[in-house]
């Protein structure tokens, strides 16, 4: 079990460090490139999107693939779409290959998700998929800071050909680690499309949009605000930034252990602190003290949320497992686009670094507002079928 899941994890280390590096490379992208820093916050966007594109479609298109085939076929896209990254000669072309390199992620979060549980030890399935995903937390504590200060010292392109080699590694542990499973069955693909029909799996997938969406309107643009409007030394960001990742990791544990207390109102509870704490932090941000501990705040209240989100996304569609998982990861980029267009946008306007504050703080009330909408949804459900059960034992009762 334990040479699978390294390999899924080392994958997911390298699909995280990717996905998340550009925000501490964003000063320095804009330099080289000749472009804004609003224009080089869009480079976010594109992998999203590659993201939101990508993962649905390839998830279908390798449907009935052995599940190592199709980790080995897109890490193979991945470590390409990295490649062109270090080689692209210009602002647009770098942008298609983000999107060539976001195109494998949310399939393989897929796939990943179903070998990972295929090779757990009986009852230990959760913790095997949770087991993967931490190739993703330790990217953000190790792999994003370490990408920062490389590209700070040797120039953006080394970043993305330590990418590459991490891509390299991850492609050879999972040739050799994991296992052909032959007695895995396809999903079937009809009923697993039905599910997008259910307004509960809808709401779950809008509830993960915008509970990201406000992170990313401000995370996006956390150097440039944190060394040209909180006045911290550039030399220092990539020491920050190990911040948010601890803050992520805390945020991820403390946010599964709420989730299995009770999952709405704790997901209630997690977006509505999330909106008072952007107001908060817009109003203070200015301050280098509060800027930095904002960093560490940004990756535990926002990452707080993650797993109940993930959990009611496949609550709401437990007859696709496979899609449910992979659309989430396409709502979770979904809202980092847009999150990173929102801000992108403000910024290009005109206006200042606090009002991305205020911005994300409507966005993630917005993904509150939908949490209340599908718990109202779900208790109208469950009245309206006691009512029918009440009804039928009368009816029984009276022949």
């Amino acid at each position: 079990m334990r040479l699978p899941l390294l390999a899924l994890a080392v994958s997911a280390f390298a699909i995280g460090t990717t996905e998340f590096v550009v925000m501490g490379l964003l000063p320095q992208m804009a330099s080289d490139l000749g472009v804004s820093i609003p224009s080089a916050g869009m480079l976010v966007s594109g992998y999203a999107l590659g993201v939101v594109l990508g993962g649905p479609l390839l998830a279908m298109a390798t449907a009935r693939l052995p599940r190592k085939t199709v980790l080995l076929v897109l890490m193979g896209v991945f470590v390409l779409g990295n490649l062109l990254c270090a080689l692209a000669p210009n602002y647009e072309w770098l942008m298609v290959a983000r999107v060539i390199a976001a195109l494998a992620h949310g399939s393989f979060f897929g796939a990943g998700a179903v070998v990972a549980g295929h090779v757990a030890a009986p009852g230990k399935r959760a913790q095997a998929i949770a087991l993967m995903f931490t190739g993703l937390t330790v990217a953000n504590i190790l792999g994003v800071p370490a990408g920062t200060w490389l590209g700070q010292a040797l120039g953006w392109r080394a970043t993305f050909w330590a990418v590459v080699v991490l891509g390299v590694l991850a492609l050879l542990a999972l040739a050799r680690g994991v296992p052909r499973l032959h007695d895995l069955s396809p999903p079937r693909l009809g009923r697993e499309l039905r599910v997008l029909r259910e307004p509960q799996v809808l709401l779950a997938l809008g509830m993960t949009v915008f509970g990201f969406g406000g992170v990313f309107a401000v995370f996006t643009f956390i150097v440039p605000l944190l060394t040209d409007y909180a006045g911290l030394s550039p030399h220092s960001v990539g020491s920050v930034l190990v911040l948010f990742g601890l803050g992520a990791t805390v945020g991820t544990l403390l946010g599964g252990k709420l989730a299995d207390w009770k999952l709405m109102p704790a997901l209630m509870i997690a977006l509505a602190a999330l909106s008072l704490f952007f107001l908060l932090f817009a109003a203070g941000m200015h301050h280098t003290g509060v800027a930095v501990a904002g960093v560490f705040l940004i990756g535990l209240i926002g990452f707080v949320g993650g797993p109940g989100l993930q959990a009611r996304s496949v609550q709401s569609a437990r007859e696709a497992p496979l899609l449910a998982s992979t659309l989430n990861q396409s709502a979770f980029n979904l809202g980092n686009a847009g999150g990173a267009w929102i801000g992108a946008s403000l910024l290009a306007q005109g206006a200042a670094y606090p009002v991305l504050g205020v911005a994300a703080a409507i966005i993630t009330a917005v993904g509150l507002g939908l949490t209340v909408i599908s718990m109202q949804m779900e208790r109208g459900a469950r009245h309206s079928a006691l009512a029918c059960d009440s009804a039928a034992c009368d009816a029984t009762s009276k022949v």
